[in-house]
């Protein structure tokens, strides 16, 4: 199929609607409820989704169960990398629909959307695809004496079974992507439920599984919806094997709980609030400019940011002027403009959340170097002003909590041990960045982060192969790479007299 024209040139009235896909179908909530669908740069309703409600989430539910026991998804493999190409050629042949629904619904800058945002994400099914066919299902342990008898003992990976896939509106498919790939593959059903900000994806996403691949009815689902009732719904239901969520830390903890009846498998990603460290003997302004532009990136929405920059005392004048010179430099406009680096933030309730944050910066003592309000100009849709904060006490709000927004908080550090003490002193343990002269030092402080990824010296550790995740209340379990595909799946050790036949 050729590809559709370019964002630019598309017409969203032009696009395919969202629909609810349960059990192979296409079709409205059973209700017939919708709501809309917002452009966070304009405010404008550019659409609307179905709003699923109980008996919609009831029978996506109950799909999905009977695809997992009743077709040959959970057992052949072939099958399964058969309909992952598919899905891999249909995304690719809908990238610039995907692309524009992205922009308008997420507003994300287009730039990002030939990044983390859309062409990562999609290229990454061709890493599970080979995943798949070349993984040991099965491992033999040889033959040992427990209690006297000579016995064969081999180990079986199978699949979890149904999933629940709960993602966020920030990355929508970078997440929605990292979820129903490796649970596919790993031969699970899957009901996946985008956030509410961004069903659109979310919903695309279910079309073309639903019209370019053979992937039987039923195992995957797609659920828009307004509220949280269908996510609550979905984490309590004893019908559903697992929850794969990600999103903020303090929802990840009532969806643990509800789980908690079912002893379900939960995998949790949740917030962040990650420290770039600069050590004594590295250029500080390179490291600061580095910091600040990536602060800036589809407007500070992203879990994984590192949203505090710590640099030695001696340094902090000269590693925020590099901060503030490189965030006014970044680009801030209409994200379907290929020069945007920073569009809005997603809604009305976000920006408020961020301008919160401000507020409770300046009754801490803390000083903007540049930014702190509202994009002058854009009085339509959620701006906020890429923000530099210096002078913040460590233990301010605006230094230990996760804002989500284009906000750069920069603490001084007396020493290496100083550095550490101030990067781990948070709930959080995300990801970070250390910069140092010496790699060595560099790696033994890296090494002391409490913190599940670390980029040392402008290290990129995002890719499909590198396992994602958090420690502390950042999350449980890791996303990507093989140790994300081994989320999806139980393990099986089978014991049988040796001698007597093959496991």
């Amino acid at each position: 199929m050729a590809a559709t024209a370019p964002a630019a040139q598309l017409a969203l009235a032009d696009l395919p609607r969202p629909r609810l896909l349960i059990g192979g179908e296409l079709r409205g909530a059973a209700d017939s409820a919708e709501f809309p669908i917002e452009n966070p740069a304009t405010g404008e309703v550019i659409g609307h989704a179905p709003d699923a409600g109980a008996t919609d989430v009831d029978a996506a539910i109950a799909a999905a169960g009977a695809a997992f026991r009743q077709t040959a998804w959970a057992t052949d493999r072939a099958l399964r990398s058969r309909c992952l190409r598919q899905l891999k050629a249909a995304l690719d042949a809908n990238f610039e629909t995907l692309r524009a629904i992205t922009i308008a619904e997420a507003g994300v800058p287009r730039l990002w959307t030939d990044g983390p945002q859309l062409r990562i994400p999609v290229d990454g099914l061709d890493y599970l695809i080979a995943l798949l066919d070349g993984y040991e299902w099965e491992q033999d342990l040889g033959v040992a004496e427990p209690l006297g008898i000579r016995t064969e003992r081999r180990v079986c990976r199978e699949a979890a079974g149904v999933v629940a896939a709960i993602s966020p509106w920030n990355f929508p498919n970078q997440i929605n992507l990292a979820k129903l790939g490796p649970a596919l593959a790993a031969g699970c059903t899957v009901v996946l439920k985008p956030a509410p900000q961004t069903p659109w994806t979310g919903a695309e996403l279910g079309r073309l599984i639903a019209t370019q691949t053979d992937i039987p009815p039923g195992v995957v689902n797609v659920l828009t919806a307004s509220g949280t009732g269908a996510a609550e719904a979905l984490t309590a239901d004893p019908r559903v094997d697992m929850i794969s969520f990600t999103g903020s830390t303090a929802t990840g903890r009532r969806v643990m709980a509800a789980a908690a009846p079912t002893l379900k498998k939960v995998f949790l990603e949740l917030g962040g609030k990650s420290a770039a460290v600069v050590l004594d003997d590295y250029d500080v302004t390179a490291a600061a400019a580095l910091t600040a532009f990536s602060v800036c990136i589809h407007a500070g929405q992203g879990c994984a940011l590192t949203t505090r920059l710590i640099v030695p005392r001696g340094t902090y004048d000269e590693a925020v002027a590099a901060a503030v010179q490189a965030t006014r430099a970044v680009t801030v406009g209409d994200p379907a403009d290929g020069a945007t680096v920073c569009g809005p933030v997603i809604s009305g309730a976000q920006r408020d959340r961020v301008e919160s944050y401000l507020r409770s910066a300046a009754a801490d003592g803390g000083t903007f170097a540049c930014g702190g309000g509202r994009v002058a100009g854009r009085d339509a849709g959620y701006w906020i002003e890429p923000t530099v904060i210096t002078g913040l006490p460590a233990a301010a709000r605006a230094a230990r909590e996760e804002i989500f927004g284009p906000v750069l908080v920069v603490l001084a550090h007396d020493g290496d041990d100083d550095a550490v003490a101030l990067a781990n002193d948070s709930p959080y343990g995300l990801s970070g960045a250390v910069f140092g002269g010496d790699l060595a030092r560099a790696r033994a402080v890296a090494s002391r982060i409490r913190a599940g990824t670390i980029g040392i010296n402008g290290g990129v550790w995002y890719s499909p192969d590198v396992p994602f995740g958090g420690y502390k209340q950042s999350g449980t379990g890791r996303e990507m790479g093989v140790a994300g595909f081994e989320e999806y799946l139980e393990i099986k050790s089978i014991a049988l007299p040796a001698g007597r036949g093959s496991a």
